[in-house]
């Protein structure tokens, strides 16, 4: 078998204009969902060239299932400090919960200042540092890498969070190791499922391919059980429309009686729930509660998603 070799390719041979070309390229959607894969969180697209002040940030986008702020900053050459400073005066304008600096190379200097910006803020700031190539077999299509060189660290992001509470620090990391052994297992189990870089937190969520709902995965330490829910954003009038089909739903979940049916009058959001018994302190029982929180994951993708396969009844 012939052997052959891997070409670097210039990404101005293929994108010749920042702007023009490549920003247009990366906001189509399965461009953005190829960004998305290597971050670890959904991006949807707001925007392009969005206003900040007298300046435009190339993209504006947001976190698939929260809505959270995310912008992108394109560099189709060397990190400089000129961008450092834009892509900060960006996050402060949109009030950005995610930064996203794509670049050809990263000088270690300005890595080493993403990572201080990591270090020295909260959870609600996230700075990544992404390298941009093309690479080619032969006379092959041309493919394009996404390399993340700086990303948040979850694990020390977490004990901050703790503010010199061990407990909670205590309780956080368990609740990232949990998500982050449900991913490995579901990756593995359930590959028709697109399971995101976890965080700290006591819940997961797990796209279903809308805008309006999504499923909510929960880990309960103190009632000691995990949850599975369909989460809708903000729509009254969606849960209602569900809620006239409650019978069919559970009987197509399966879980007939076992759902409870939040509206949640004054929130914006609400929900449809159900439980299994789980205790986050017992890694005996874990590979039983990702086979559960998956099975049940995909039930309610069938159900509610609008790609499902169930006929009756599904988010319209």
């Amino acid at each position: 078998m012939k052997i052959a070799k891997l070409n670097k390719v210039e990404l101005r041979k293929l994108w010749e204009h920042e702007a023009h070309d490549f920003t247009k390229w990366l906001a189509e959607p399965e461009n953005l969902e190829q960004l998305s894969d290597e971050i670890g969180i959904g991006i949807e697209l707001i925007q392009m060239e969005a206003n900040v002040g007298r300046y435009n940030v190339d993209i504006l986008a947001q976190e698939e299932n929260t809505s959270k702020k995310i912008i992108i900053e394109n560099q189709l050459e060397t990190t400089n400090h000129a961008h450092l400073g834009q892509l900060i005066t960006y996050a402060a304008g949109l009030e950005a919960e995610y930064i996203i600096w794509l670049v050809r190379e990263a000088r270690e200097e300005h890595q080493q200042a993403v990572d201080w910006l990591n270090e020295h803020t909260d959870e609600k700031l996230n700075f990544f540092l992404v390298v941009v190539e093309l690479w080619q077999i032969g006379n092959s299509d041309v493919a394009v890498k996404f390399s993340v060189v700086v990303r948040p660290n979850d694990w020390k992001k977490t004990v901050m969070v703790g503010g010199g509470d061990g407990e909670q620090s205590e309780t956080k990391l368990m609740q990232l190791d949990f998500w982050q052994k449900l991913r490995e297992f579901g990756s593995h189990n359930f590959p028709e499922l697109k399971f995101r870089t976890p965080r700290a937190q006591h819940w997961y969520d797990v796209s279903i391919g809308r805008s309006d709902c999504h499923v909510c995965l929960t880990v309960l330490s103190r009632e000691n059980k995990l949850g599975c829910e369909l989460y809708i954003n903000n729509s009254k009038e969606l849960f209602a429309e569900l809620f006239q089909k409650k019978d069919a739903i559970e009987k197509s979940l399966g879980l007939e009686g076992k759902i409870e049916w939040q509206e949640l009058p004054d929130r914006k959001a609400s929900r449809i729930r159900t439980f299994a018994p789980f205790d986050l302190d017992d890694e005996k029982s874990f590979e039983k509660a990702f086979q559960w929180l998956g099975q049940t994951t995909i039930k309610f993708k069938k159900t509610f998603s609008k790609n499902g396969n169930q006929a009756e009844p599904q988010c319209e």
